[in-house]
């Protein structure tokens, strides 16, 4: 027997929010955002998860990395991620996104935007790099990579700084989950 779903109730648990993670390759950004969706869920939240990866190959496979077609990028996922946050739903977008000027652009759009700055170290996150695109963009073969020869412009006063270098996955994922509680997205 199928168990009815009061919709009404659910819309007074929860807000719609953007959680817009940036930093650059490798800080962490996909790997807070996972487990946060998972303790999300498992609270019966309404969650999606965004990744640059994933909207790269079926959202904006037509654009490259000039500063133009990141800004596109960013701008076509801000739509989407605006009209599901005015449904109510908790999105968790990740993005290195490296411009100032298009996160902000993102936030007027969105509304209820929170930045989210997955902060560690050019090094660490060299270290951590397991497709090896740092050592190829050292060499050349990926021109305009953001850290490298591309800029990534560091958010100034984000809601949330996370410092992935010193701080676990766990701790992360519970200064995301407290201030959504006490902002009153959730419960």
């Amino acid at each position: 027997m199928w168990e009815a779903v009061d919709i009404k109730q659910h819309r007074r648990s929860q807000k719609g929010v953007a959680l817009w993670f940036t930093g650059i390759s490798g800080s962490g950004k996909t790997t807070v955002a996972l487990e946060v969706e998972k303790r999300l869920r498992e609270e019966g939240h309404y969650v999606q998860h965004l990744d640059g990866d994933v909207v790269r190959q079926h959202l904006t496979r037509d654009l490259g990395f000039s500063r133009k077609d990141r800004d596109e990028n960013i701008r076509r996922i801000s739509f989407v991620a605006a009209l599901l946050t005015q449904n109510d739903i908790i999105t968790l977008c990740c993005f290195i996104s490296p411009y100032r000027a298009a996160r902000q652009a993102a936030r007027e759009l969105i509304g209820e935007f929170v930045e989210i700055y997955v902060n560690a170290p050019l090094d660490v996150c060299e270290k951590r790099d397991v497709k090896g695109l740092y050592a190829q963009a050292r060499a050349g073969k990926i021109p305009e990579f953001t850290g490298i020869s591309d800029p990534y412009e560091p958010p100034e006063n984000p809601e949330i700084e996370l410092k992935t270098d010193t701080e676990c996955v766990n701790e992360s994922v519970q200064t995301v989950i407290q201030y959504l509680k006490v902002k009153g997205y959730i419960p």
